[in-house]
């Protein structure tokens, strides 16, 4: 499959971009490369291949939900520069 201008032109409209002339020339380039792999890609025997979602078998490592102990609230609160007793008291953050 050829990608032409005549296509880049019709993707930048539905896209509603307004290319210039050379940003259509390289984009027209970069859609034809990118097609031209696919298609390569597609070539490939994979008769004997299994299927695979990864290329590394992947698993998930599940632990117990256990309760355990936390850490001391008096504790961390000596080391807060603000607190309210219960919480640390941080500046705003967020700009106008």
């Amino acid at each position: 499959m050829d990608i032409t201008r005549k296509d880049v032109e019709h993707i930048a409209t539905l896209s509603m971009l307004n290319l210039n002339e050379e940003e259509i020339e390289g984009y027209t380039k970069d859609l034809q490369n990118i097609v031209s792999f696919a298609e390569q890609i597609q070539e490939v025997n994979t008769e004997n291949v299994a299927e695979s979602a990864f290329a590394l078998d992947a698993y998930n490592v599940f632990r117990k939900d256990e309760v355990k102990e936390s850490f001391n609230r008096d504790l961390l609160m000596q080391n807060a520069p603000s607190s309210n007793g219960v919480q640390y008291q941080l500046p705003p953050v967020i700009v106008d």
